[in-house]
Protein backbone atom coordinates (compact mmCIF):
# COMPACT_ATOMS: atom_id res chain seq x y z
CA UNK A 1 0.00 0.00 0.00
CA UNK A 2 1.10 3.33 -0.78
CA UNK A 3 -0.34 6.77 1.14
CA UNK A 4 0.33 10.39 0.02
CA UNK A 5 1.07 12.33 3.23
CA UNK A 6 2.06 15.10 4.85
CA UNK A 7 4.29 14.98 7.77
CA UNK A 8 2.08 17.85 9.99
CA UNK A 9 -0.83 16.18 8.44
CA UNK A 10 -3.54 15.07 12.02
CA UNK A 11 -5.49 13.08 9.32
CA UNK A 12 -2.87 11.32 7.72
CA UNK A 13 -1.28 10.89 10.93
CA UNK A 14 -4.54 9.79 12.39
CA UNK A 15 -4.51 6.69 9.27
CA UNK A 16 -0.93 5.70 10.00
CA UNK A 17 -1.77 5.72 14.16
CA UNK A 18 -4.75 3.28 13.37
CA UNK A 19 -2.23 1.46 10.86
CA UNK A 20 0.43 1.08 13.76
CA UNK A 21 -2.57 -0.32 16.15
CA UNK A 22 -3.17 -3.07 13.86
CA UNK A 23 0.13 -3.56 13.22
CA UNK A 24 -0.30 -2.61 9.41
CA UNK A 25 2.18 0.61 9.33
CA UNK A 26 5.14 -1.29 8.11
CA UNK A 27 3.34 -2.46 4.79
CA UNK A 28 2.35 1.33 3.93
CA UNK A 29 4.78 3.39 1.83
CA UNK A 30 4.88 7.13 2.46
CA UNK A 31 4.58 8.92 -0.92
CA UNK A 32 5.48 13.03 -0.83
CA UNK A 33 2.93 15.75 -1.01
CA UNK A 34 2.74 19.20 -1.53
CA UNK A 35 -1.32 19.33 -0.63
CA UNK A 36 -2.45 22.88 -0.20
CA UNK A 37 -6.10 24.59 0.46
CA UNK A 38 -4.39 26.85 -2.36
CA UNK A 39 -2.23 25.12 -4.77
CA UNK A 40 -2.87 21.16 -5.64
CA UNK A 41 -0.72 19.04 -5.91
CA UNK A 42 -1.29 17.41 -9.28
CA UNK A 43 0.63 13.98 -8.53
CA UNK A 44 -1.92 13.47 -5.71
CA UNK A 45 -5.08 14.97 -7.96
CA UNK A 46 -4.43 11.73 -10.43
CA UNK A 47 -5.31 9.79 -7.85
CA UNK A 48 -7.61 11.71 -5.52
CA UNK A 49 -10.05 14.66 -7.77
CA UNK A 50 -9.74 16.45 -4.49
CA UNK A 51 -5.88 16.82 -4.27
CA UNK A 52 -6.02 16.15 -0.45
CA UNK A 53 -4.38 14.07 1.65
CA UNK A 54 -4.76 11.78 3.23
CA UNK A 55 -5.01 9.58 0.13
CA UNK A 56 -4.40 5.42 0.58
CA UNK A 57 -3.70 3.37 -3.06
CA UNK A 58 -4.20 -0.62 -1.77
CA UNK A 59 -2.27 -3.19 -3.58
CA UNK A 60 -5.53 -3.87 -5.43
CA UNK A 61 -4.89 -0.07 -7.25
CA UNK A 62 -8.01 1.54 -5.56
CA UNK A 63 -7.45 5.36 -4.62
CA UNK A 64 -9.39 5.22 -1.32
CA UNK A 65 -9.76 8.80 0.90
CA UNK A 66 -10.58 10.59 2.80
CA UNK A 67 -9.26 9.61 6.98
CA UNK A 68 -12.60 8.24 7.87
CA UNK A 69 -12.66 5.66 4.59
CA UNK A 70 -8.76 5.21 5.21
CA UNK A 71 -9.07 4.28 8.62
CA UNK A 72 -11.83 1.73 8.17
CA UNK A 73 -10.80 0.17 5.23
CA UNK A 74 -7.17 -0.58 7.13
CA UNK A 75 -9.73 -2.05 10.09
CA UNK A 76 -11.27 -4.26 8.09
CA UNK A 77 -7.58 -5.60 6.22
CA UNK A 78 -6.21 -6.14 9.67
CA UNK A 79 -9.04 -7.35 11.30
CA UNK A 80 -9.29 -5.00 13.96
CA UNK A 81 -12.06 -3.74 16.23
CA UNK A 82 -11.18 0.04 15.54
CA UNK A 83 -14.83 0.22 14.61
CA UNK A 84 -17.38 -1.13 16.32
CA UNK A 85 -19.84 -3.97 13.94
CA UNK A 86 -22.89 -3.08 16.35
CA UNK A 87 -24.79 -1.61 19.02
CA UNK A 88 -24.94 1.26 20.93
CA UNK A 89 -21.19 1.68 20.75
CA UNK A 90 -20.91 1.92 17.56
CA UNK A 91 -22.65 4.60 17.28
CA UNK A 92 -20.73 6.35 20.08
CA UNK A 93 -17.79 5.81 18.55
CA UNK A 94 -18.69 7.09 15.13
CA UNK A 95 -20.18 10.39 16.74
CA UNK A 96 -17.02 10.84 18.73
CA UNK A 97 -15.22 10.59 15.58
CA UNK A 98 -16.81 12.59 13.68
CA UNK A 99 -17.03 15.55 16.80
CA UNK A 100 -12.87 15.51 16.43
CA UNK A 101 -12.74 15.44 13.00
CA UNK A 102 -14.60 18.68 13.33
CA UNK A 103 -12.80 20.53 16.12
CA UNK A 104 -9.71 19.50 13.38
CA UNK A 105 -11.32 21.11 10.29
CA UNK A 106 -12.03 24.36 12.12
CA UNK A 107 -8.68 23.89 13.81
CA UNK A 108 -7.16 24.13 9.97
CA UNK A 109 -9.85 26.77 8.94
CA UNK A 110 -8.41 28.53 11.58
CA UNK A 111 -4.85 28.69 10.73
CA UNK A 112 -5.28 28.55 7.11
CA UNK A 113 -6.74 31.80 7.71
CA UNK A 114 -3.88 33.00 9.30
CA UNK A 115 -1.27 31.13 7.37
CA UNK A 116 -2.17 31.51 3.85
CA UNK A 117 -4.76 34.48 3.21
CA UNK A 118 -3.18 37.85 2.75
CA UNK A 119 -3.36 39.84 5.94
CA UNK A 120 -5.77 42.64 4.62
CA UNK A 121 -8.13 39.62 4.19
CA UNK A 122 -8.39 38.23 6.87
CA UNK A 123 -11.53 37.76 9.12
CA UNK A 124 -11.18 37.67 12.97
CA UNK A 125 -14.61 36.68 13.68
CA UNK A 126 -14.14 33.56 11.64
CA UNK A 127 -11.44 32.72 13.13
CA UNK A 128 -13.26 33.49 16.60
CA UNK A 129 -15.79 31.33 15.17
CA UNK A 130 -13.87 28.23 14.67
CA UNK A 131 -11.87 28.40 17.71
CA UNK A 132 -15.52 28.52 19.34
CA UNK A 133 -16.25 25.36 18.05
CA UNK A 134 -13.09 23.66 19.22
CA UNK A 135 -13.29 24.70 23.01
CA UNK A 136 -17.37 23.55 22.86
CA UNK A 137 -15.64 20.16 21.10
CA UNK A 138 -13.27 19.87 24.71
CA UNK A 139 -15.65 21.13 26.80
CA UNK A 140 -18.03 18.17 25.10
CA UNK A 141 -15.30 15.41 25.63
CA UNK A 142 -14.27 16.87 29.15
CA UNK A 143 -17.60 16.37 30.42
CA UNK A 144 -17.55 12.33 29.06
CA UNK A 145 -14.26 11.72 29.41
CA UNK A 146 -14.80 8.94 31.69
CA UNK A 147 -16.58 7.02 28.67
CA UNK A 148 -12.96 7.54 27.32
CA UNK A 149 -11.35 4.98 29.55
CA UNK A 150 -9.08 2.70 28.24
CA UNK A 151 -10.55 2.41 24.75
CA UNK A 152 -8.40 2.03 21.33
CA UNK A 153 -10.67 2.90 18.46
CA UNK A 154 -11.24 5.13 16.13
CA UNK A 155 -13.01 7.78 18.66
CA UNK A 156 -10.39 7.76 20.85
CA UNK A 157 -7.44 8.04 18.32
CA UNK A 158 -9.15 10.76 16.29
CA UNK A 159 -9.62 13.04 19.21
CA UNK A 160 -5.62 12.44 20.53
CA UNK A 161 -4.87 13.53 17.00
CA UNK A 162 -7.09 16.54 17.54
CA UNK A 163 -5.56 17.45 20.62
CA UNK A 164 -2.00 16.69 19.45
CA UNK A 165 -2.33 19.32 17.22
CA UNK A 166 -3.73 21.48 19.00
CA UNK A 167 -0.05 21.22 21.11
CA UNK A 168 1.60 21.58 17.37
CA UNK A 169 -0.15 24.14 15.58
CA UNK A 170 -1.66 26.15 18.98
CA UNK A 171 0.93 26.11 21.49
CA UNK A 172 -0.32 29.30 23.28
CA UNK A 173 -3.62 27.85 23.41
CA UNK A 174 -3.50 26.21 26.72
CA UNK A 175 -6.90 23.71 26.65
CA UNK A 176 -5.65 22.05 29.39
CA UNK A 177 -6.22 24.26 31.80
CA UNK A 178 -10.30 24.26 31.88
CA UNK A 179 -9.98 20.46 30.94
CA UNK A 180 -7.97 18.73 33.54
CA UNK A 181 -9.57 15.33 33.06
CA UNK A 182 -9.03 15.62 29.47
CA UNK A 183 -5.41 16.46 29.75
CA UNK A 184 -4.82 13.64 31.81
CA UNK A 185 -6.65 10.98 29.61
CA UNK A 186 -4.67 12.66 26.47
CA UNK A 187 -1.24 11.77 28.40
CA UNK A 188 -1.71 8.24 28.44
CA UNK A 189 -3.13 7.81 25.21
CA UNK A 190 -0.27 10.48 24.05
CA UNK A 191 2.38 7.90 25.29
CA UNK A 192 1.24 4.67 23.03
CA UNK A 193 3.92 3.46 20.43
CA UNK A 194 1.73 4.67 17.70
CA UNK A 195 0.99 8.05 18.90
CA UNK A 196 5.41 8.48 19.40
CA UNK A 197 5.82 7.38 15.92
CA UNK A 198 3.88 9.65 14.15
CA UNK A 199 4.49 13.24 16.19
CA UNK A 200 4.59 15.86 13.48
CA UNK A 201 7.89 17.52 13.80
Amino acid sequence: MKIYYSPSSPYVRKCMVAAHELGLADRIQKLDSAASPVTMDMNVAQANPLGKVPTLLTDEGLALFDSRVVCEYLDDLGRGSLFPREGALRWQVLAEQALADGMLDAALLARYEKATRPGEFQWQAWIDGQMKKIANGLQHFEQHVETLADRVDIGTIALACALGYLDFRYADYEWRAAHGGLGEWYAGFSARPSMKATAPG
